[in-house]
């Protein structure tokens, strides 16, 4: 008999919240979730707040072999998954160096300046 591989998801963001951004990724994620025989057990939305994250990230990832995020990893002061990730895993947030060269290029490619704001988009805990 084969073990049921399950997955949650947590969609991260005050205007999800507020209603002001209408949350496009659930449903795709269940969708390919399904194709893949995994079960998608569980969807929670939390603010942009740290230990909000935290908690959820800990909660989920205890009943479940996936956890998904989406949200909070632009270039704003308010986008802080990368650190509430690496708080709910004990891991420093780095700089991550293939995350960096590919952004280089992406926007050299176009002739936008990377600036200190989108480098911030290449903070993720280390090891991830």
């Amino acid at each position: 008999m084969t073990e049921t591989v399950t997955a949650a998801m947590l969609a991260i963001g005050d205007e999800l919240l507020s209603g002001r951004t209408k949350d496009r990724n659930i449903g795709h994620l269940a969708e390919v979730m399904t194709l893949l025989g995994i079960d998608l057990m569980e969807v929670r939305i939390v603010s942009d707040d740290q230990a909000a994250i935290v908690e959820a990230v800990n909660a989920l990832r205890q009943r479940n072999d996936y956890v998904f995020t989406s949200g909070g990893i632009g270039p704003t002061h308010d986008d802080i998954t990368a650190d509430a990730i690496g708080a709910a895993f004990d891991l420093p947030v780095i700089h991550d160096p293939r995350a960096t060269e590919i952004l280089e290029r992406h926007y050299a490619e176009r002739g936008i300046e990377f600036t200190d704001a989108r480098k911030r988009m290449t903070r993720m805990p280390q090891g991830s």
